[in-house]
């Protein structure tokens, strides 16, 4: 059989570089992209195959992909949309751009790269695409509307996909991650001090007590914190699996919140979230 290829995205840190030497070890041949050349560079070093793929950034999508399709001969066995980051801050304090902003990166630029990737699983008959999702695209939280706002995005596109591919040999499949040690705190702090301006909000001291604390200050791992690995080895089930799950979910924080929606009134689920 010839070896089986995977495009992953966000491969700088954390999960997707997990990932990507995770499939490695077990034979894939992984297409390890990241946002800058200088990660990508480093990737080529490790012997990966790595395109420079950003999502806010058409051309290369388009150039990223034909690289991997270049290098295949036409074909590609799985996508994992992993790319992204966050923008913390109240919703009253986020301008409409900065919406745009991670829309961009975390709903559009994956969007724009999976239709590009459909037409060659279809061509080919077979294929998964596995979207990174989250406990907050079950969920809110506050502080987070951003990031949650795209994740239930994401939740809306891939849920429809899976229906639409039905009839199709594409499998398309859902991971909704709990906390997962990554750098997505320090990488959410530029977003944070781009479009935030929390001194002259009417949040000012819940921004002193609460959001800077947790943005600026490594406190350890999360309550419920899992390592990197636990995502990968769910992304080999769903990729890998002749019957793969629609959904996967991934930390106890994100059972107990799927559970929670399911169960609760809206008025009780909102109360358990404030007290956080």
């Amino acid at each position: 059989m010839s070896q089986k290829t995977i495009l992953i995205t966000g491969c700088s840190s954390g999960i997707g570089l997990n990932a990507a030497h995770g499939l490695k070890a077990r034979g894939w041949r992984v297409f390890a992209s990241c946002r800058q050349e200088a990660d990508c560079v480093r990737f080529r070093e490790a012997g990966f195959d790595s395109p420079r793929i950003d999502y806010t950034d058409t051309a290369s999508i388009e150039s990223g992909l034909t690289e991997v399709l270049s290098a295949t001969g036409g074909t590609l066995d799985a996508l994992f949309n992993n790319g992204a980051h966050a923008t913390p801050g109240a919703l009253e304090d986020l301008p409409t751009d900065a919406l745009r902003e991670i829309f961009e990166s975390n709903v559009f630029g994956w969007h724009e790269l999976t239709r590009r990737v459909i037409p060659v699983m279809r061509a080919q008959g077979h294929g998964r695409i596995v979207n990174h999702s989250s406990v907050l695209g079950l969920v809110v939280m506050p502080w987070r509307a951003a990031y949650s706002a795209t994740k239930f995005a994401i939740e809306g596109l891939t849920d429809t996909l899976r229906i639409e591919m039905r009839d199709t040999g594409i499998h398309v499949i859902a991971l909704n991650t709990g906390p997962v040690t990554s750098k997505i705190r320090v990488n959410s702090i530029p977003h944070f001090e781009k479009w935030v301006d929390w001194e002259n909000s009417p949040r000012a001291e819940q921004y002193r007590g609460r959001l800077l604390k947790r943005l600026y200050e490594s406190r350890g791992p999360d309550r419920f914190e899992l390592p990197p690995d636990a995502v990968t080895e769910k992304l080999i089930h769903a990729i890998e699996h002749p019957r793969p799950k629609p959904r996967y979910y991934i930390t106890r924080a994100t059972h107990l919140m799927g559970a929670a929606r399911r169960l609760l009134t809206t008025r009780r689920l909102d109360w358990l979230i404030s007290k956080g």
